[in-house]
């Protein structure tokens, strides 16, 4: 009989251990919630900066779920691929620590609007469309109190002057914004291929398709890499129209380097659609013309991985 109240003693000690331990595991895997901003991007992680968590690692695999989502209640979803995923995005993020203390991320969320924002960061665009239509706008009235006021010629200078200090203003502004882009992750360029694109045209040049391959393979050799793809074009034409040549032509190279250079979705930044912006020749010249036609890419690696 002691033998048996012995074992019984044992089997039920043996459960409750078993029990603390299983509930001890569900603790570790309970799933997290994180709202902050994308701090930078290094291979298939990204830093999310929290106002509660501080600075967290969040890892990105094949399982991650990329959203955007709009309404009050976020009903409205819309799937994304990870080059959504850019540097000064604010994002929820929902998954559970591993043993590295990184966060497995389960899904991204964010808002479109902000997604919208945070690509015109990265891109440089120029000022509002508002700001633009309000100084053409003065411009207008300007040209109408010249021909109607000869005698209110030092006046409207004055205001002529005003409208050109606002648009420096604006410049400043705009560089400003990017200078704290830039500031968000400081990052080596290890290897760059520069592809042109005739006239109107958006297809990759079968010439660069090697050089695009080496770049390609040089960059898996490298530890957390990331391809930064940024599309040009040259003034010709409308500003909308040389916009969406600009983002065809970075899509276009992006697809190449993911389809055929093998790279993962998880290490390519968000093609930038810079339009006509940081021209790189005249474009009075069909050679100058030419040479703005481009889609710049590149392998960047992270200062802090790189030790410097």
């Amino acid at each position: 009989m002691r033998k048996t109240k012995i074992a019984r003693i044992a089997t039920v000690a043996a459960w409750s251990l078993a029990t603390l331990l299983l509930l001890g595991g569900m603790a570790i895997a309970q799933s997290v919630q994180l709202q902050g901003v994308i701090d930078g991007r290094s291979g298939a992680t990204m830093t999310v900066k929290s106002a509660d968590a501080g600075n967290v690692v969040v890892l990105l695999t094949d399982n991650t779920e990329v959203q955007e989502v709009e309404g009050g209640l976020h009903m409205r979803k819309k799937q994304m691929g990870m080059t959504a995923l850019v540097p000064g995005l604010p994002v929820e993020v929902k998954g559970t620590y591993n043993a590295q203390n990184q966060l497995v991320a389960d899904s991204v969320k964010f808002k479109g609007s902000e997604l919208k924002n945070a690509q015109d960061i990265q891109a440089g665009v120029a000022p509002a469309e508002a700001q633009l239509q309000a100084q053409q706008q003065q411009l207008q009235q300007t040209e109408q109190q010249i021909q109607a006021q000869q005698a209110a010629m030092q006046a409207q200078q004055a205001q002529l002057t005003a409208a050109q200090q606002q648009e420096a203003a604006n410049k400043a502004a705009i560089a400003a914004t990017n200078k704290r882009f830039g500031e968000l992750s400081e990052y080596n360029i290890l290897g760059e291929v520069t592809v042109l694109f005739a006239n109107g045209k958006v297809m990759v040049d079968p010439q660069y398709k090697p050089q695009l391959l080496q770049l390609a393979e040089k960059a898996k050799t490298i530890n957390g890499y990331v391809i930064q793809v940024k599309g040009y074009a040259s003034a010709v034409g409308s500003a909308a129209l040389n916009q969406r040549l600009s983002t065809e032509r970075a899509d276009k190279v992006t697809d190449f380097m993911e389809q055929q250079g093998h790279i993962p979705l998880t290490n390519i930044l968000a093609p930038g659609a810079m339009g006509t912006s940081r021209q790189v020749a005249p474009d009075t010249t069909a050679e100058g013309q030419a040479d703005n036609r481009r889609v710049v890419v590149r392998i960047l690696q992270n200062k802090g991985i790189a030790g410097n």
